[in-house]
This record gives structure tokens, C-alpha cells and sequence, in this order.
């Protein structure tokens, strides 16, 4: 590598070096090596052919040193012939390693990649729903690609780096000594005029750097909110196209304005740096060709130093930053294990079972709850705070019990924010109670195994999330080896069949992000399909109609009365119509269970419930019933 090459290097490395001023830590150097003990083979050899390579890298400049002393001493034209053999057979060799040691670079970092990204991605799934709704998903994702690449970083680039450096530095400077020491001490009083420069510029050129990455992340996450369907209709809605636009290109032209100075500092500086190598060179052939016109020298000699020049300000240079490109690696490393020492608050116990056959009943026994505060779930550098929001842990559900037997419907009513909806997510285990026990058919589903959770219950959100996938991708996330015919026996029953086969894909059309090419009735009928298509023996609704208009709500419901059939059901309700026929009616207010029974007997006591209902059909005609 020529010095300009490492010059570019040095900066790069300087400019995307992470910024962070944490203590190094003996404990994460210890546990990025157990991180790395599965490629600990490859990493050995990666090591020897780096070793290797350095060793060939000096031999060259000799070799054509002999040539030229070979030459001029008028030798055996068989001497020179043998000698750039053997510089041919080094650089074959030289290629040769270069090709092995690209090979093993390759395998040990994209295989630290896969296992670091699977890990984090393993991991993240079993984050409690308080993670999502707290992290920047940006920032998450930064932590999947960036951080995991500078921590592949580590072993591909700056480990091979800083042995074959330290290895080429060391042969070519006794190498050097041996030819002329004064030679040899002269070229290195050169050094700070080649090192230093790179530090001052990197540094420049890194803060010129993260402010453009700030505003490139800023123009990112304002074309990500304003280009999906809801940021773009509240803009539109709003009439503020021209503001937006405004801002938007503010922020462009300042990228624009930093990177013509980047371009220029770079260019500036290389150009120095390159005059500081032909100074040193120059340096080599006045010095030593005074020695050797004094006889002090051979012709050779000063040949193999010019050479061996080259070859030795690369190394201290790389290695002179080489701190730099350590300390980025190791701090790429601590930000991905700060997301893997996150601990999921829902774990699966060892000797967890499965949710016992037949039909299923829902109990809550003296259940109390409060949601956990951000420093349990969460990171401040994910949520792009400078420290996190200590609130939380205030309980929402108090001494609350209640039981749905198998095959009743039990209704939850009341005010928002009451907890309805948070008995939903306990139910399903998305939370984990603080007191108390939720238990399916009398286990505790802390003793349950999440698989076996999942093919019992089914859950119906209010705003019936798709993935922008196609209708049977997104179908069949409920059951991978669904059928096309059990798929579209689902859709019929979700009353949709008549609707998808109207579409020029059918069941490979793409329902677009978050599903938003379909009316939120569609989308809900699509969800409650693939609920079908699960066929749980427990379904959750919450609010599973609160957003849509009467017409698509009484669509919605036909499908619902499928989907609740012979099944046990916990239904959030807003609408107090649909509910009528629940088995159990449950009001529920800050957290208590104030009333229950059946509509009847609410309507007759003359309480909150009455309340509700009164108000509620005061405003608006009745809709017909789930069931």
C-alpha cells in the first residue's frame, strides 16, 4: 500500500470513527473475544497469511536492489534473469496470499455479521411491546446494520491491519538500519509532517461528517413520516407542501456546502501529504547518491530504500490510528451488546408446557399491574435522549379478577385509559402481571410456552396491522402451511373472498405499507381472516370496530360472528351494541372491575354501564350485535 492510499485510509478511518467517550473496558475486550471463539480457526490463519504477506512485502525492494547492483557490476546476464524470477515468484506469491487472505477476511466478517445481526434480531423480538413503542425504529436498525459493520470491522480490517503493519514495520526498519542507518533516521524525521496532518484533518473532517449525517438522518426521518400514506395526507390536509419542501432543501444545501469542504480539505490534504512522500524520496536519492558517489553506498542499495520507504510510512501511519480504529471497533461492539444485555421482561421458563386441549378458559386472579418505566425496557441512545424518562411502574390494574369458562364471551366496557386494553395484552402475554396470576384452562401462562400461546389465542387489533407483503404472504403468517384453499375457505368466511378474486393479482396483490392500498374495513376483514386461518381456540378483540364507519363495521361483524363462534372470547368494547349478547359484561374504571353481569342486569341496575349505554345511544342509532 503507497502512502496515499493509507492517507486516504487514515482518513476515513478517522472520520467514521464512532465518537464515543465511554471508558474501555476490560470486560467487553474479554466478551468480543468469547464472541469471536467460533471463527477462532480462521482467525489464525487469517493471522499467519497476514505474516506472510508482510514478510513478502520486504523481500521485493531487495530483490530489486540486486537487480540494479547485478546490472551495474556488469554480472552474469543468468544472475539478473534468476533475480526477477524470483521477484516474479514473489509477486505470484504476494497475489497469491493477497487472494487466501481476501477469502478469510470475507468468511470471518460476513460470518460475524450473520451471527451479530441474528442475535440482535433474535433478541429484539423478545422485547416487551414497551420497547417498540419507545424506540426509534431508525436507531434500532441503525444497530442491525451500522454498528454490527463496524464491529465486523474489527477483525476483518483493523486486527489483520495492525499485525501485517506492526510485522512490515519492524523488517523493513532493521532492513533499512542494515542498508543505512543515516538514511534511515532521516527519512523518519518526516514522519510527524505525514501523521499529524492526518489526526488534525481526520478531526475536521469527522465533525464535518457527523453534522452532514445529522442532517441526512433529519431529511431521512422527515421523508420517512412524510411519504407514507398518513404523513402525506396530513400535509397535504394541512397546506403546508411549501414549508416542508423549505426545510427540506435548508437541510440539502447544508449537505451540499459540507461536502464541497469535505472534497477540498481531502483534496488538500492528500496533495500535502503527497509532496511530503516525494520530498522523502527525494531525500533518499540526494543522500544516497552523495554516499554512493563517495563509495559509501552501492546503486542498489538506494533503490531497495527508496522502495523499502514506501513500504515503512504506510505502516506507521495505519498504525499511528491504528488507537482510532481499535477504540470505533470496540465501541461498535459495546452499542450492539447494549441491546443484547437488554432483558426481555417475558421469559420462558425451562420446563414450560403447553396450553392443555379442548376448549380454554381465561382467569384473572387478583391481577395488579403497572406498565415498566423506560430505564427497564429501553436505551437512551435508541430513543435518541440524553437520559431516559424514570416515570413508571404506576399500577393501572388493581386486584382485578375475573374468569371467561370456555366458549363464553366475556365484554370489557368503560372510560379510555381505564385498562382495558391492558388486560388484553396480559391475556396474551405481551406483559407479564406484577401480582396475581393469568391463567389458561388453570396454568399460569408464565408456564406456558409462547408457541403454545400463540396457536391458542388470537388477537384482533383495532388498527389491523398488514405487512407490505402480498394477501397470502401476509395470510399466512397465521399458519405457514396454509393452503390456497384453505385460505380462500378463510376469506369467504371473513366475507372478502367475493372482493380479492376481483383483483388483477388475487391473492398475490400487495396490500401496501400497513395494508393502507385497502379501506380500513378491508383491512380489518383481512385480519379477521387470518385469524380464521389460525384457528384459535381463544380470540381477543380489542376494539376491533371502533374505527370504522357503520357500514364497514356491519361488514366487519358478520365476520366476527364467524370468528367467535364455539370459541372463548375477551372482547374490548366501545360500542356498546355489539356486546349485547356477552355472557359477562365487565365496567371497567381506573384499573377496578366497578360493575358486571350480563346487559340485562347492568341496564337494571342503573350504574355505569346504564350511563354509558344511555350516552351512547343518545348520539347514534343501534348496530347489529357480535353474536
Amino acid at each position: 500500500m503507497n502512502m496515499e492510499s493509507t492517507a486516504w485510509n487514515s482518513l476515513y478511518n478517522t472520520i467514521h470513527a464512532q465518537q464515543d467517550r465511554r471508558p474501555f473496558s476490560a470486560a467487553s475486550m474479554r466478551r468480543i473475544i468469547r464472541f469471536a471463539g467460533p471463527h477462532r480457526s480462521r482467525l489464525g490463519w487469517f493471522l499467519v497469511v497476514s505474516v506472510a504477506t508482510a514478510v513478502l512485502a520486504v523481500a521485493t525492494p531487495l530483490l530489486a536492489g540486486r537487480v540494479i547492483n547485478a546490472i551495474g557490476q556488469r554480472a552474469d546476464s543468468g544472475l539478473v534473469i534468476s533475480l526477477a524470477v524470483w521477484i516474479a515468484l514473489v509477486a505470484l506469491a504476494e497475489a497469491a496470499f493477497g487472494l487466501l487472505s481476501r477469502w478469510l477476511s470475507a468468511n470471518i466478517g460476513e460470518g460475524l455479521i450473520l451471527q451479530l445481526r441474528t442475535a440482535v434480531f433474535d433478541h429484539v423480538q423478545r422485547m416487551p411491546v414497551a420497547f417498540f413503542t419507545r424506540t426509534r425504529t431508525g436507531a434500532l436498525v441503525s444497530r442491525l446494520n451500522n454498528d454490527v459493520i463496524g464491529a465486523q470491522r474489527a477483525f476483518s480490517n483493523t486486527l489483520s491491519g495492525v499485525v501485517s503493519n506492526l510485522v512490515t514495520l519492524v523488517l523493513t526498519l532493521v532492513v533499512m538500519v542494515g542498508i543505512s542507518w543515516k538514511i534511515t533516521v532521516l527519512a523518519l524525521i518526516l514522519l510527524p509532517a505525514f501523521v499529524v496532518p492526518a489526526r488534525r484533518m481526520g478531526a475536521k473532517l469527522a465533525r464535518l461528517s457527523r453534522e452532514a449525517a445529522a442532517h441526512d438522518s433529519a431529511m431521512s426521518t422527515q421523508m420517512t413520516e412524510r411519504f407514507s400514506a398518513p404523513g402525506a395526507t396530513l400535509v397535504k390536509l394541512m397546506g403546508r407542501p411549501a414549508d416542508e419542501s423549505a426545510g427540506f432543501a435548508a437541510r440539502a444545501e447544508r449537505v451540499r456546502d459540507i461536502g464541497v469542504r469535505i472534497a477540498m480539505v481531502q483534496t488538500v490534504f492528500i496533495t500535502a501529504l503527497t509532496l511530503v512522500s516525494a520530498l522523502a524520496l527525494a531525500l533518499v536519492y540526494g543522500l544516497g547518491g552523495f554516499l554512493a558517489l563517495r563509495g559509501q553506498l552501492d546503486s542498489g542499495a538506494i533503490v531497495s530504500l527508496a522502495l523499502l520507504l514506501t513500504r515503512l510510512y504506510a505502516p506507521l501511519t495505519a498504525l499511528a490510528s491504528a488507537r482510532v480504529d481499535v477504540m470505533s471497533a470496540v465501541v461498535s461492539f459495546q452499542r450492539v451488546f447494549e441491546v443484547l444485555d437488554l432483558v426481555p421482561l417475558v421469559a420462558e421458563t425451562p420446563d414450560a408446557g403447553r396450553v392443555p386441549e379442548g376448549p380454554v378458559s381465561v382467569e384473572f386472579d387478583r391481577v395488579r399491574f403497572g406498565y415498566p418505566s423506560a430505564d427497564k425496557v429501553s436505551l437512551a441512545s435508541l430513543e435518541e435522549v440524553a437520559t431516559l424518562d424514570t416515570r413508571g411502574g404506576v399500577e393501572v390494574l388493581h386486584d382485578l379478577s375475573f374468569r371467561a369458562e370456555p366458549g363464553q364471551m366475556v365484554a370489557l366496557v368503560g372510560s379510555s385509559g381505564a385498562g382495558k386494553s391492558t388486560v388484553a395484552q396480559l391475556a396474551s402475554r405481551l406483559y407479564d402481571v406484577d401480582s396475581g396470576a393469568v391463567r389458561l384452562s388453570g396454568v399460569d401462562v408464565r408456564d406456558l410456552t409462547a408457541a403454545s400461546m400463540r396457536q391458542t389465542i388470537g388477537f384482533v387489533t383495532q388498527d389491523g396491522h398488514l405487512f407490505h407483503e402480498s394477501i397470502r404472504s401476509n395470510l399466512r403468517l397465521a399458519r405457514p402451511e396454509a393452503t390456497d384453499d384453505e385460505i380462500w375457505a378463510a376469506l369467504g368466511r371473513a366475507r372478502l373472498a367475493d372482493l380479492i378474486r376481483t383483483l388483477p393479482d388475487g391473492l398475490d396483490t400487495v396490500v401496501g405499507e400497513r395494508g393502507y392500498r385497502l379501506s380500513g374495513g378491508e383491512r380489518q376483514r383481512l385480519t379477521i381472516a387470518r385469524l380464521l386461518l389460525a384457528q384459535p381456540r381463544v380470540v381477543i378483540l380489542d376494539e376491533a370496530t371502533a374505527a370504522l364507519d357503520s357500514t364497514s363495521e356491519a361488514a366487519v361483524q358478520e365476520a366476527l360472528t364467524e370468528a367467535l363462534e364455539g370459541r372463548t372470547a375477551v372482547v374490548i368494547a366501545h360500542r356498546l351494541s355489539t356486546i349485547r349478547a356477552a355472557d359477562l359484561i365487565l365496567v371497567v374504571e381506573d384499573g377496578y372491575i366497578v360493575e358486571r353481569g350480563t346487559h340485562d342486569e347492568l341496564i337494571a341496575a342503573e350504574g355505569r354501564y346504564a350511563e354509558l349505554h344511555r350516552t351512547q345511544f343518545s348520539q347514534q342509532a343501534p348496530i347489529a350485535s357480535v353474536v
